[in-house]
């Protein structure tokens, strides 16, 4: 065993290990153990196999790493933790102690390097349009129907100290109607945006759960500093929103601790900032998915609702937001297990939606979004929804139920 990976492993904090008392409460919300029934695949069951870092005998074997690979770091364990275990902490530690001593799959390497690259992303992404164009590429777990051959550069009006819209890498590149919906809702309440655009580009989440932290480090650093002062920044990625939401503890200075406070998620910004129209009668009952890192990490799942529930009849899902498997790349290092917990997701959405029902279903995180689309679900994000409605109240003149 390489001793400087035994040395960062026991820097993993051993209040945080010991606070956990075995006590099962989270197996229920760990979408690995619930797939396999496996206590290797558990919340405690992974601490328990980091605290044998410190005995004379411990060598990370192939089963070992295994189990912290295949971690889908959804941090569902964490809300149903008596104890308050900061397991997303001690799990993207351990990650980042295993990135020297097994090498990540190829195509997660491939896709990581392109991701904050602007120029490159936008390559690989007129390639995958042509072949979708061609027939030649099915839907994926990870790659979304219809990503558009050419990006059109949204234009907006906005002043200094307006809010800045974050669009990312792969939103901006292959799902850009998300932002399109955003800046829609965002213009019928009267707030002007900014867009952070390809010149701050990557958050940087994908890197951190793969345990690439010095690359996450940087990517953050580049953000703060590329990114408008002043100002909240509104998040309409589940992931994103949670990665930068989390910048001041990655980095630990102050610059980044004050970047964070500035940033929501943009529903949660919306719901607390603006007043919603009057309920309309409902036309359609619609299923919630809750992203696993706008539930668990940033807390703010009920906003989806709030902005939805003028316009349609929400549906909750019975399984209390247990990961769909999307997880970043985890449906590509991963693809077997994440296609089985996927499976858990989708018997929980056929338990609401109701025989011969033509039953939409939002997500307000692009993973999430296209992973489930392959189950045959009519899937958008939140924003999506809300535009279209938004697009009937404006229409029929309905201002004046502000």
């Amino acid at each position: 065993m390489r001793d400087d990976l035994k040395e960062e492993l026991l820097l993993l904090e051993p209040e945080a290990l010991n606070a956990c008392v075995s006590c099962g409460l989270c197996l229920p919300y760990c979408p690995t153990y619930r797939a396999t029934g496996d206590e290797r695949m558990s919340p405690r069951g992974r601490i328990a196999l980091m605290r044998s870092v410190g005995t004379k005998e411990f060598d990370p074997t192939t089963e070992w790493i295994h189990s912290m690979d295949t971690c889908v770091q959804c941090r569902g364990c964490e809300p149903a933790c008596p104890s308050s275990v900061p397991f997303g902490k001690l799990i993207g530690d351990t990650k980042k102690a295993l990135v020297n001593i097994r090498k990540l799959p190829i195509p997660v390497k491939a896709g990581l390097y392109v991701l904050d690259k602007p120029a490159l992303l936008a390559g690989v992404t007129f390639f995958i349009g042509i072949l979708q164009k061609l027939g030649l590429l099915r839907n994926s777990s990870y790659i979304p129907a219809g990503v558009p051959l050419f990006r059109r550069e949204i234009k907006t009006t906005h002043s200094k100290g307006d809010p800045v819209l974050f669009t990312g890498c792969v939103m901006e590149a292959w799902t850009p109607w998300v932002h399109t919906a955003a800046i829609k809702t965002l213009d019928f309440f009267g707030v002007n945006v900014a867009l952070s655009g390809k010149k701050v580009g990557c958050c940087g989440a994908l890197h951190e759960h793969s345990g690439l932290r010095s690359v996450s480090e940087k990517i953050a650093a580049k953000v703060i500093d590329e990114m408008p002062d002043g100002g909240p920044i509104l998040v309409n990625s589940a992931g994103c929103g949670a990665m930068m939401k989390e910048y001041g503890e990655l980095l630990g200075t102050d610059k980044a601790k004050q970047f964070s406070e500035r940033v929501f998620d943009i529903h949660e910004w919306m719901a607390q900032n603006h007043r919603l129209p009057d309920k309309i009668e409902k036309k359609e009952r619609l299923v919630v998915q809750d992203p696993c890192h706008l539930r668990h990490v940033q807390k703010s799942h009920q906003f989806v609702r709030e902005l939805l529930s003028p316009f349609v009849e929400l549906v909750e899902i019975p399984d209390e937001g247990l990961c769909c498997g999307a997880g970043g790349a985890y449906s590509i290092s991963q693809k077997q297990l994440s296609s089985e917990i996927r499976e858990l997701k989708s018997k929980a959405l056929w338990e609401v939606i109701e025989d011969g029902e033509e039953c939409r279903v939002v997500s307000a995180n692009p993973g999430c979004v296209t992973h489930l689309q392959t189950e045959g679900f009519e899937i958008k994000h939140p924003l999506e929804v809300v535009a279209e409605y938004l697009s009937e109240v404006n229409e029929a003149g309905e201002m004046s139920k502000f």
